[in-house]
């Protein structure tokens, strides 16, 4: 099916209207000088909606990637010509700078509205022109200006903050013999994008949005980033005196950022290792490694008090027990539950499994330890869930049969 060419009057104005090896630019009236402008902006609308319409006409991948990636490059090309225009010719009247920069809007919108809409059929990894990417830098930088002076930003770690905008700036003003991708570009202004909603639905009555929430769910792969965030956290457990206040802090976070969603298919840098699963890991690592702490403390703290304590007698050592069928990862996820629904209401998360559990075995186990037990509520595995769940399935037609 032939489809229409929608670029056809802009291609107009730029390679002939405006070409000065056809045309004196100068000598344009003022009156042709506003019919452009209104034109350009009626233009710029129209384009849009026809794009989409064309866009879903077509049934192939394929062919859809050809469209956009055609449309994509003949703007790039008018741009182009357009900023050699503006640059190399002397406009004298300001109706006519008025004119370009209309037009030059008109290509920055519809080469945003392209890159937004219809990123994922364009050629993410081929190199940015550079006449393109100095407005475009430009831009960025003027946002970025203007973001700097939110108060949303005074009431986040002021660290953070110059992670953020120094890579930002960074990027903003690269080193000219580097490559820079559309791939690169577009998650820069989607970050900027992100930030400006943040700033724009801050309130200070509101509870405080977390800057940190955002760079994980934008996959801020950097490792100045996860380097603050690893430290922030590990300061933050350090803080308490106990083990079991240092691991139920270590849990308490691990399951917020569990919670916190991520967008996909785009990082701050491509090439490097998905962020969530790099802070996933390290919050897996350091509960071993506390864990082992507590185990180590505990088996210390066994040896000298047995050293000074005559041994227990038989009456002391026996604790009478209930046989649980499910395992350990099994039960502790049916009581993490019961605690955080209020079922089983106890004055923390801690203080209810070190009531329960030492009155609890497994057909594998006569001595469970509770602190192993709920650390293990907070990382169980797909299998576990299944039959956790459905044992509680069964509890509920058992109860119906009463």
């Amino acid at each position: 099916m032939t489809q229409t060419y929608l670029l056809e009057w802009l291609d107009s104005v730029v390679t002939l209207n405006l070409n000065p090896k056809k045309n004196d630019v100068n000598q344009l009236t003022s009156l042709q000088c506003k019919a452009i402008i209104n034109k350009a902006i009626e233009e710029t609308q129209l384009i849009q909606t026809q794009l989409t319409i064309q866009v879903f006409s077509l049934n192939r991948e394929k062919h859809i990637k050809v469209l956009v990636k055609n449309y994509h490059s003949a703007l790039i090309n008018l741009w182009e010509q357009l900023i050699a225009i503006n640059s190399t010719m002397h406009l004298q009247r300001d109706e006519v700078r008025e004119v370009v920069t209309t037009l030059l809007s008109s290509l920055d919108e519809l080469l945003t509205f392209i890159e937004s809409r219809f990123n994922r059929f364009l050629s993410l990894d081929s190199r940015i022109p550079v006449s393109y990417l100095t407005t475009s830098n430009k831009k960025q930088k003027q946002r970025l200006d203007k973001l700097g002076s939110s108060p949303f930003f005074e009431t986040q770690e002021r660290e953070l903050v110059d992670i953020v905008f120094n890579s930002l700036y960074f990027f903003a003003s690269p080193k000219k013999k580097k490559k820079i991708t559309f791939r690169e570009i577009l998650y820069q202004k989607l970050l900027i994008k992100e930030l400006e909603s943040l700033t724009r639905s801050y309130s200070k009555d509101a509870a405080n949005t977390s800057l940190e929430e955002l760079l994980i769910y934008m996959n801020f792969n950097s490792k100045i980033f996860i380097n603050y965030f690893t430290q922030t956290i590990s300061r933050k457990i350090d803080a308490f005196e106990h083990m079991y206040d240092r691991m139920e802090c270590l849990l308490f976070y691990f399951k917020e950022f569990n919670q916190i969603s991520t967008i996909e298919g785009v990082a701050l840098y491509p090439n490097c290792q998905n962020l969530k699963k790099i802070l996933r890991d390290w919050f897996e690592q350091e509960i071993i490694f506390q864990e082992k702490k507590q185990q180590l403390s505990t088996s210390t703290s066994s040896t000298s008090t047995a050293q000074k304590q005559p041994a227990p007698t038989i009456a002391e050592k026996k604790i009478e027990k209930v046989l649980c069928r499910l395992s350990t990862d099994q039960t502790a996820l049916i009581l993490r539950a019961s605690g955080e629904l209020d079922i089983l209401i106890s004055k923390s998360m801690n203080q209810l499994f070190k009531t329960i559990v030492p009155y609890l075995s497994t057909p594998n186990k006569d001595f469970l330890s509770y602190d192993s037990m709920r650390s293990k509520a907070y990382v169980a595995e797909d299998r576990d869930k299944e039959i956790a769940i459905d044992t509680l399935e069964r509890m509920i037609k058992k109860i119906k049969e009463y």
